[in-house]
C-alpha cells in the first residue's frame, strides 16, 4: 500500500506545482500532504472522501483543500471493469503558504487571500461564477509559461478570496490528521465502497482489522468524526443521488440498489441528509445550474 503521507514533488525551477493528467481510474489512496490543493475533475465520476465529508464527484467538480486534510477519490465501479472504455482525469495546483516568501500573505493587500487560506482548513467546494472563473484560468494555464502560471494562480486566489460562492465541506468539529495510522482506515473505506449495496456487518470489518467491535467503533469515529453506520448511510445516499441524476431508475429500485432494506428507511435518511425527499431532489435540485 502506498504511504499515507505524500511529499509533493516540486521541480527546482518552479515555486508551485501545476499538473494535468489522465488515467483509467483514480488510484491514489487515502492520503494527505502539507501543501494546499486546488483540484478540478476533467473526466470521470465517483465518490470523493475529504476529511469527514463524503460526496459524489463528476466532470467539473472543483475543490480547494487545505494542508494535512486526508482525501482521495474513487471512481464508480464501472471504471474498474476490464472491458470498459471510461477515462478519468484531473488538473491540480499544489502550493505552500510560503511559496512566494515567508510573509507574502501577511501583507495588507493579501489579507483576504490569507483569510481564504484559513478557510480552506475546512475544504471548500467552489461553485457558480467563481467555479467557471477558476476553470477558465486552469485551462489557460496548460499553455502558459511558468511566470504566466504564477500570475494566474494569484488571480485565482484573489478572485476566490472575494467570492461568496465557496461552501465548506468539513464539519466545524473536524481536525486535520497528522502522519500516523491511515493504512487501516483506507482498508475500511475500501471495504465500505465494495459492500455498501448490501447489508454490512460491523463485526466483519472489525474482525478483518483484528479489533473488537467497541474498539473498531472508537477507532472509526476518531478518524472520521462519525459513527460507522452514519458513514455507510452517507455513502448510500450519495450513490442514490447519483442514480437519481441518471433519470432512468424508479425510487423503489434506487432504494434497494443502494443497500436499504425498505422504502421508509430510505426516505427518512434521504430527507435527513438532503432536506428533501427523493422525488423533490430529482424534480427541483437537478434543474439548478451548476
Amino acid at each position: 500500500m502506498k504511504p499515507a503521507y505524500f511529499k509533493i514533488p516540486f521541480s527546482s525551477d518552479v515555486s508551485f506545482l501545476f499538473k494535468k493528467f489522465e488515467c483509467d481510474h483514480f488510484s491514489d489512496p487515502w492520503h494527505f500532504h502539507s501543501e494546499y490543493e486546488i483540484v478540478m475533475v476533467d473526466k470521470g465520476s465517483g465518490t470523493k472522501f475529504i476529511g469527514d465529508n463524503v460526496s459524489h464527484f463528476e466532470k467539473g467538480d472543483l475543490t480547494f483543500i487545505g494542508p494535512n486534510i486526508p482525501h482521495f477519490m474513487r471512481n464508480s465501479e464501472e471504471y474498474y471493469h476490464s472491458d470498459n472504455k471510461l477515462r478519468a482525469g484531473a488538473t491540480y495546483l499544489h502550493f505552500t503558504k510560503n511559496f512566494l516568501g515567508a510573509h507574502f500573505f501577511d501583507l495588507p493587500e493579501m489579507k483576504l487571500v490569507n483569510d481564504l487560506l484559513e478557510k480552506s482548513k475546512l475544504a471548500l467546494k467552489i461553485k457558480g461564477s467563481s467555479k467557471q472563473f477558476t476553470i477558465n484560468r486552469l485551462k489557460r494555464m496548460v499553455d502558459e509559461k511558468p511566470p504566466q502560471r504564477l500570475l494566474s494562480l494569484l488571480e485565482i486566489l484573489i478572485h476566490l478570496s472575494q467570492s461568496q460562492e465557496l461552501k465548506p465541506l468539513l464539519s466545524m468539529a473536524y481536525t486535520v490528521n497528522k502522519p500516523g495510522d491511515t493504512d487501516r482506515i483506507n482498508e475500511v473505506f475500501e471495504f465500505i465502497l465494495k459492500n455498501y449495496t448490501r447489508k454490512i456487518y460491523i463485526q466483519k470489518i472489525a474482525d478483518q482489522l483484528h479489533m473488537s467491535v467497541p474498539s473498531f467503533s472508537r477507532y472509526f469515529k476518531h478518524h472520521t468524526s462519525k459513527t460507522f453506520s452514519n458513514y455507510v448511510t452517507e455513502i448510500r445516499i450519495g450513490h442514490a443521488k447519483r442514480l437519481l441524476m441518471e433519470n432512468d431508475h424508479s425510487i423503489s429500485e434506487i432504494c434497494f440498489q443502494c443497500g436499504f432494506n425498505n422504502l421508509s428507511n430510505f426516505y427518512r435518511h434521504f430527507r435527513k441528509l438532503t432536506g428533501v425527499v427523493p422525488k423533490e431532489y430529482k424534480d427541483r435540485f437537478l434543474k439548478v445550474p451548476l
